[in-house]
């Protein structure tokens, strides 16, 4: 997984653009693109600092702000599929993929454990 280049690096950068030299010549110095050069200036100029900015991070799931009702719903009926729950949910306005719904609940700690049938059960 790539990396952002060190504060040290960057703070060198500045400064040397600071010092009134060109983003070209920066560039070359400290083997590093024109382009980045250019974005760590304006980093600097904006923020005053040239650190980088937040890298990578939580995706909140999309049934979060449903969390109770997807719990009550499990609660309910535990037996209940993925794809049960899907209709449960579109019924209630929240249309999601089954995938979607399955991340939430792993994440959230929620398994559907279904119960086995015995072998001749329900048969007359």
């Amino acid at each position: 997984m790539v990396r952002p280049y060190s504060l040290d690096l960057r703070e060198r950068v500045v400064a040397a653009l600071a010092g009134g030299a060109s983003c070209r010549v920066v560039a070359s110095r400290f083997g590093v693109s024109v382009a980045t050069v250019v974005r760590w200036g304006q980093r600097q100029r904006e923020t005053g600092s040239p650190a980088p900015g937040k890298y990578g991070g939580h995706k909140r799931h999309r049934l979060e702000p449903h969390r109770d009702l997807v719990h009550r719903l499990v609660a309910e009926r535990p037996d209940r599929s993925v794809r049960e729950l899907r209709e449960e949910l579109v019924a209630h306005g929240i249309e999601l993929n089954p995938e979607s719904i399955r991340r939430f609940l792993h994440a959230e700690g929620l398994s559907f454990k279904k119960k086995r049938l015995r072998h001749g059960a329900g048969q007359a």
